[in-house]
């Protein structure tokens, strides 16, 4: 069944990605993203290619693997992508469902869209990044 709106709106608001966003700015992720179902062993991004979409794990979890190596595994809540998809870069890993998946996707050009519409999402997007980016930090001081 497909997910409601509200839903929508509580996975996007739960994601640390888009911690501090107004609802206005959940709304407006919401309302752009695009429900798919993945099959167990599917890739969802490939390594070095152009990233085109940003992923919410709604329900199964996923394997990150980079270089061969796998570097984690995530799971509801969860999101991926971002950096490719902010940045127009390949994606420095290769992410591939855990048995079935399902994710929240939004396509660059609508992430890009939401952007440019609503400058707190910017915000939220830039102290996510970062927070990420620290933790990477401290974790490889580790």
């Amino acid at each position: 069944m497909p997910l409601s709106d509200a839903r929508r709106q509580d996975l996007i608001r739960a994601c640390p990605l888009f911690r501090g966003l107004d609802d206005a700015g959940v709304a407006a992720i919401a309302a752009r993203s695009t429900e798919v179902d993945f099959p167990d062993g599917h890739v969802i991004a490939r390594q070095g290619e152009i990233g085109t979409g940003f992923f919410v794990i709604v329900s199964g979890a996923v394997r990150v693997v980079r270089d061969g190596e796998r570097i984690a595994t995530l799971g509801q809540g969860d999101f991926f992508g971002e950096l490719s998809v902010l940045d127009r870069l390949p994606r420095n890993a290769m992410v591939a469902a855990e048995g079935p998946t399902i994710c929240l996707a939004l396509a660059s050009w609508d992430f890009e869209a939401a952007l440019i519409e609503n400058p707190a999402l910017a915000l939220a997007i830039l102290r996510g990044v970062a927070t990420r980016l620290r933790e990477v930090t401290e974790s490889s001081r580790q």
